[in-house]
């Protein structure tokens, strides 16, 4: 069966590029400029995969990554978060190593990075067993 990544950022040329190179894994993959929409797409889709851009323009990666976790239909979703905000990717991780439960499923990458090593994430992601 095809997984299902939903990709959020709002640099429409990288949403393009990672639909690019995802669907050349043969993965099924939305992408969604407007992270107000985030949440609610989550819901509806229930993607096996969400990669999400902490800095979006119209609403904090943070905030919709603690409203996933805090919604019971949402909250086992894998989240792959990415910044180039040295700061913000520090407070995730610390976020995640201090609540490794409650957040279990998010792992953290700063940019920049190659798409070789995000590739190898998504698959590793995508091949842990379902909790």
């Amino acid at each position: 069966m095809t997984k299902h990544i939903l990709v959020v950022d709002d640099k429409n040329e990288l949403l393009h590029l990672m639909r690019r190179v995802l669907e050349d894994e043969e993965y099924q993959v939305s992408i969604l400029q407007h992270g107000r929409e985030a949440l609610a797409r989550v819901k509806r889709d229930l993607p096996d995969l969400l990669i999400l851009d902490l800095r979006l323009g119209d609403v904090s990666g943070q905030e919709i990554l603690k409203q996933l976790r805090a919604d019971p239909l949402t909250r086992e979703v894998p989240v792959i978060v990415y910044t180039a905000a040295v700061l913000e990717a520090e407070q995730v991780s610390k976020l995640v190593a201090e609540q490794p439960g409650y957040y279990q499923g998010v792992h953290v990458v700063q940019k920049p990075f190659e798409l070789t090593n995000l590739l190898a994430l998504v698959q590793q992601v995508l091949n842990e067993p379902a909790r």
